[in-house]
């Protein structure tokens, strides 16, 4: 394949390069495609391909990890709004 001089991100990834785009092992991938939270991919022929674009929008909608801080916040609006 001739080498292109403007560089530019692939937007189909392999499985392993998927899992790695988003910062996961292949085997946890794996169960991320199962359970719904990452897209299938489209099919090549007969190559799986993950779609650079759905990744991200998948793993945008991936649940932020709780601190806590937004329940102590709630909870100290509260408490000022009773006094």
């Amino acid at each position: 394949m001739k080498r292109d001089a403007i560089s530019y991100p692939p937007r189909g990834l392999t499985r392993e390069e998927a899992a790695r785009y988003i910062g996961v092992g292949s085997t946890l991938f794996d169960e991320m495609v199962a359970d719904g939270r990452m897209p299938k991919p489209k099919r090549i022929n007969s190559r799986a391909v993950w779609d650079r674009v759905a990744l991200d929008i998948a793993f945008t909608s991936l649940p932020d990890k709780d601190s806590g801080l937004q329940e102590l916040l709630e909870r100290s609006r509260r408490d000022r709004e009773r006094r």
